[in-house]
């Protein structure tokens, strides 16, 4: 019993470690990139309509490529890109046409779910990523709450709580044996 306690205590304090390390990392990297974090040259995006279902779900986390400058260019018919449509808002559809202008390449636009293609076409220095059909579903709605102000709170709390609990068992655990020793100790000097 006492091993499994043992390993079952080694495996929460690796799994923490590990969740620290790569909060920590995301963090610095979005930091030093001086914009959105990026994972393996991905960014993950949160899906807050359902233009595209029923491929990517309203409330999902979508990872996309960010691409360079030529690369915005190549895109093709089928390719699903994410899209400045403003300074502060983000759109990801799917291109169904591509042409080449006199101003560069634009491209028609259109969500999955929609009965019509999007209003303007977006120009090739527009296009932010592209879609590659990763999706966690349903995570964004965690991500959004957690940038509310009672996310915020919750999630600086909780885990607070937890690991403040987590010392206290593990000291009250070390305190216990120490003192079961002494006791052993003292009942052997006794005899």
């Amino acid at each position: 019993m006492k091993k499994l306690i043992t390993w079952i205590n080694r495996i929460i304090t690796g799994v923490l470690m590990v969740c620290i390390v790569a909060v920590a990392g995301v963090v610095l990297s979005s930091k030093m990139s001086g914009g959105m974090p990026e994972i393996f040259g991905y960014q993950l995006k949160t899906v807050l309509s359902g233009s595209m279902e029923p491929g990517i779900q309203t409330g999902s986390v979508i990872a996309v490529k960010s691409l360079g400058e030529e690369e915005r260019t190549q895109l093709q018919k089928g390719d699903v890109i994410t899209f400045k449509e403003d300074e502060n808002m983000l759109i990801t559809h799917r291109v169904i046409d591509v042409q080449s202008t006199n101003s560069g390449v634009q491209y028609t636009t259109k969500g999955d779910n929609n009965n019509t293609p999007d209003s303007n076409p977006v120009l090739a220095e527009n296009v932010v990523a592209e879609y590659h059909g990763f999706t966690i579903p349903f995570a964004g709605y965690l991500i959004n709450f957690s940038q509310s102000p009672n996310g915020s709170i919750f999630f600086m709390i909780v885990p607070g709580v937890l690991m403040l609990a987590y010392s206290i068992i593990t000291i009250w655990r070390v305190l216990r044996q120490v003192e079961e020793r002494q006791k052993s100790n003292s009942n052997e000097a006794n005899v």
